[in-house]
């Protein structure tokens, strides 16, 4: 879909953003191994990609964002869905900028078209997660908005926690922010 068709105006110039489609799983999973500078070795990349597999591509894309520079390399990527079984909820399952496009904006762009089509959807809350030892998004989150939820234990830095969140020691802290 054109950016104007998804009226993308808050973008820098230059970029086009659209739904992404199974095609781009590939430079997805890439992404998903690069952007984040190494963290937590090839395991931690293998994480990150098994995190996006195929089928959100396939089943979520509605609802999904990617964003391209004019000569079509990744530069950004939101994928969300409309909760199935609360019907207030959309929630937000991952989200990327590229290294050289961070503090440009584009990530928080693509979190209000998110929040919008949400909205226009009926839905009045947006849930998201992230690790507890990732607190550049956990200020990131806190200053979009979102409000960190109680969890069953506080870190030393005051951070609430839901331990084994996503399995055994994949603790996770879990954030809600109004539509």
């Amino acid at each position: 879909m054109a950016e104007s068709a998804l009226g993308a105006g808050e973008l820098p110039a230059g970029l086009a953003l659209r739904h992404p489609t199974p095609a781009d799983h590939a430079r997805l999973q890439v992404a998903l191994a690069e952007w984040w500078g190494g963290l937590g070795g090839a395991a931690g990349a293998q994480q990150r990609q098994l995190l996006v597999p195929r089928l959100y591509l396939q089943h979520f894309a509605d609802t999904s964002f990617l964003v391209e520079r004019a000569d079509g390399t990744l530069h950004a990527f939101l994928i969300g869905f409309l909760s199935q079984s609360d019907p207030e909820a959309a929630y937000v399952h991952f989200v990327g900028v590229c290294p050289d496009g961070t503090r440009g904006g584009v990530g928080s762009a693509l979190y209000r078209r998110f929040f919008a089509l949400a909205r226009a959807a009926g839905r009045s809350r947006i849930r998201c997660i992230t690790s507890p030892n990732n607190r550049s998004s956990i200020a990131y989150h806190t200053r979009m908005g979102f409000r960190m939820e109680p969890g069953d234990l506080v870190d030393d830095t005051g951070v609430p926690v839901h331990r084994d969140y996503d399995g055994p020691g994949l603790d996770r802290v879990s954030f809600v922010r109004e539509a």
